[in-house]
């Protein structure tokens, strides 16, 4: 598993190393360096006479990147800072220079370098080989880098974002390629990233690389900043932090170990009843695909209840229709509200849900019908947009484009407001339950932003909440976890199904039974 942790929990673990004269500053320096040679190599086959540009902010970050840039200045690439802040670490500028690296202030802002104008320095930085990014470090709280800092950084991305122009070689201009941008490397994490909630604002360079230090930051696993992360590489230098991780991913072990494992004496009824009340004669399909991927994700049985049973059962004939004890429930995926039938039945099953305490999967058309309170049992499974409605009809005015923009904050707001365990559906998947637990899935592949995907979710996850629904009553923040765990099989399920290219969510279905049998083993 991943865990992330937050930069006062951080701060908190250097301290000790600090004060016993631990030099964190010059190790994170050289697994820096090491990691920018290794770019270097596989772009040009060697360090020397490769160009790195340095953008260089007040901060420890700052001071990372320019005695990552001596060391390298040392090997032979010609290196240059650009200098953002009329403070700068004195250490790492003086060792950069020492080594015949050079400085310049953007602006000149900083009195003792030459000064620089901003396209000048965008320049110098879009003809490089690998950029340095050491503008923001963990104290940075989002919205994007700011002054004039922050225009380097939007003029500098809108320039990566377009081929550079070819390097002059012996060959006719039409035979020569465009150069490739630079390798962007963030120090510690992409600068202007909300490091603890994972939000961006307008000025952010998104990176190829970041190399993070002691242990990885919410921002490397929260959407919306982990898509400006890049590949992720973790240097450890001696950090232990206390405490509970602010948000974890689940690895594939993870899930393995969650999942619910038939044992020698398991009958259909130990292995868990799932009851879904899905779909309608108008939606039918959502009916279909939730059962089929609660029966292929292992349940021991499903009792659906719906207008649409012939068509259930024609698919997946090992399902029941009809009323009966449950150990779980799935309600609303294709639920129509303006389905008098189906509304009844979601309120019926939600009357078992809170006096029983039945674990509940609540997707699209439930959500709206859901009670004032309910506890950590019940897992709510909206995508942005429902949860921009579920939130504003509860007095919580919100857009789904803030949802987008402030997943974590808004699935909390979700989760603080109903008692409810959240899995807000996305790119990443952000899942807030009981206790703090923070939970950050990125499995799923794009091609699975598709119709009828998150009712196969919501089967995946009821037959979790089924099988195990006994231990979900016993530790309230398992229902987090299982959902999660939902997420992660359901995002390796749709790449399975047709890696790299698109899915269908019956498809993503049927890859379900190899999907477990593969974490299992």
């Amino acid at each position: 598993m991943h865990t992330s942790w937050s930069s006062a929990q951080v701060r908190a673990a250097e301290e000790p190393l600090l004060a016993a004269r631990v030099p964190l500053m010059a190790r994170a320096a050289f697994a820096l360096a090491g990691v920018v040679r290794r770019e270097l190599v596989g772009r040009r086959g060697a360090v020397r006479g490769a160009r790195v540009v340095l953008l260089v902010g007040p901060g420890n970050n700052g001071g990372d990147a320019l005695h990552a840039g001596a060391l390298l200045a040392r090997s032979g690439a010609a290196v240059v800072a650009v200098v953002t802040a009329a403070r700068v670490h004195p250490a790492g500028l003086a060792a950069l220079r020492t080594a015949a690296g050079r400085a310049v202030a953007l602006g000149g802002v900083h009195g003792d370098l030459p000064p620089v104008g901003l396209d000048e320095a965008a320049e110098l930085a879009a003809a490089g080989d690998v950029v340095l990014d050491g503008l923001l470090g963990i104290g940075s709280s989002g919205g994007g880098v700011r002054g004039e800092a922050g225009r380097l950084v939007e003029v500098l991305a809108d320039r990566l974002a377009r081929p550079r122009a070819p390097e002059p070689d012996d060959r006719r201009p039409s035979q020569v390629p465009p150069a490739a941008p630079p390798c962007v490397v963030a120090v510690d994490v992409p600068s202007g990233v909300g490091v603890d909630d994972g939000t961006t604002g307008a000025a952010v360079l998104p990176a190829d690389v970041t190399v993070t230090f002691g242990v990885p930051k919410p921002a490397l696993l929260l959407p919306p900043a982990a898509w400006a992360a890049g590949r992720v590489e973790l240097v450890d230098i001696g950090l232990e932090p206390q405490g509970t991780p602010a948000v974890v991913r689940l690895e594939d072990d993870d899930a393995a170990a969650l999942w619910p494992v038939p044992g020698p004496e398991a009958h259909k009824y130990t292995r868990g009843v799932l009851g879904v009340v899905a779909g309608t004669r108008r939606y039918p399909g959502a009916a279909v695909l939730t059962s089929t991927a609660a029966v292929l994700a292992g349940v021991g049985m499903v009792r659906y209840v719906g207008d649409v049973g012939p068509e259930v059962v024609a698919a997946r004939p090992e399902v029941v229709v009809g009323e009966g004890r449950v150990q779980a429930w799935v309600l609303g995926p294709g639920v129509d509200p303006d389905d008098a039938g189906q509304r009844r039945r979601v309120d019926a099953a939600l009357v078992g849900v809170r006096d029983r305490g039945e674990p509940a999967a609540v997707d699209a058309g439930a959500l709206r019908r859901l009670p004032d309170r309910v506890g950590p049992h019940v897992v709510l499974t909206p995508h942005a947009g429902e949860l921009a409605l579920l939130l504003t009809a509860r007095g919580e005015p919100v857009e789904r484009a803030q949802v987008e923009a402030e997943p974590l904050r808004w699935a909390r707001a979700a989760h603080d407001l109903t008692g409810a365990t959240v899995l807000l559906k996305g790119g990443v998947t952000v899942v807030v339950g009981a206790h703090g637990a923070v939970f950050a899935q990125a499995e799923a592949p794009s091609w699975l932003a598709t119709a009828g995907s998150g009712d196969v979710l919501a089967g995946v996850l009821g037959a979790l909440l089924a099988g195990r629904a006994d231990d979900v009553h016993a530790e309230p923040s398992l229902a987090a976890a299982l959902a999660a765990t939902a997420a992660l099989v359901h995002g390796r399920a749709g790449e399975r199904a047709n890696p790299g290219g698109p899915v269908a969510a019956l498809d993503v279905a049927r890859a379900l039974p190899a999907t477990v049998a593969d974490l299992l083993r």
